[in-house]
């Protein structure tokens, strides 16, 4: 009896592993490990926001991935998950109070919330450097993670999602205090972004996405007396 009842705890607790480990988001990005479930949560929480918010997030992770194995570059998983879901940390409250630039907020703040959920923070100096580089103004390193990471997220700027996440904004932000505003904005990073790509793999999928863009831009107009009845 005693051997059975070590045999059905045995059995327990390998099928409580296999339950964490078949964990992932609404996209599909493993939560593998107990931190991200905690990273995770955090921003489902405290992210909320229909430009860049959660979605935002795995968004750029995904994309992040598929712009390294289309380059054949090596990635750290851990450090991309991280840097992925907080880059914009500082973009929120109780961060964003301050003022000052986000991407430096968060490269400042994120410990507070990886330490305790047990990222293994040896990898933080590589986080840091990718949310500092995540923005597309921003100087990029010659490390893959910052790389993938800020040719993801301006992509996520660029065609239907970035259509999208500015529409998203109108009358909540001055890019977009009205729909000629937000319009003009998309025009204008249809235009500046492209040209902030680091990857050959990131410079292609930007100019099918300005593309994209344009297109768009020039059927709004010709249905809205060329912008003029927006």
């Amino acid at each position: 009896m005693p051997n059975l009842t070590k045999l059905l705890l045995s059995g327990l607790s390998l099928l409580v592993t296999s339950s964490l480990l078949a964990q992932q988001t609404a996209s599909g990005i493993p939560l593998d490990a107990p931190w991200k479930q905690t990273v995770y949560d955090f921003v489902a929480e405290n992210q909320q926001h229909t430009a860049w918010g959660l979605e935002h997030s795995e968004r750029d992770y995904l994309l992040a991935l598929e712009l390294a194995e289309s380059e054949g570059l090596e990635l750290d998983l851990d450090v991309l998950f991280a840097a992925a879901f907080l880059h914009d940390m500082g973009a929120f409250e109780p961060y964003s109070a301050g003022g000052d630039d986000h991407s430096q907020v968060a490269a400042d703040s994120m410990a507070e919330v990886l330490e305790p959920a047990g990222f293994p923070m040896e990898k933080l100096a590589l986080v840091q450097g990718a949310a500092l580089a995540h923005m597309y103004y921003s100087a990029v390193p010659n490390e893959p993670h910052a790389q993938v990471l800020h040719d993801a997220d301006t992509l996520n700027f660029l065609g239907a999602v970035g259509i999208t996440r500015i529409i998203s904004l109108t009358t909540r932000e001055g890019l977009a205090q009205d729909l000629p505003t937000a319009i003009a904005t998309l025009e204008n990073m249809s235009q500046q972004l492209p040209g902030t790509l680091v990857l050959a793999t990131s410079r292609q999928l930007g100019a099918e996405r300005s593309s994209e863009m344009r297109t768009f831009i020039s059927a709004l107009r010709a249905q809205s007396a060329g912008g003029r009845a927006l």
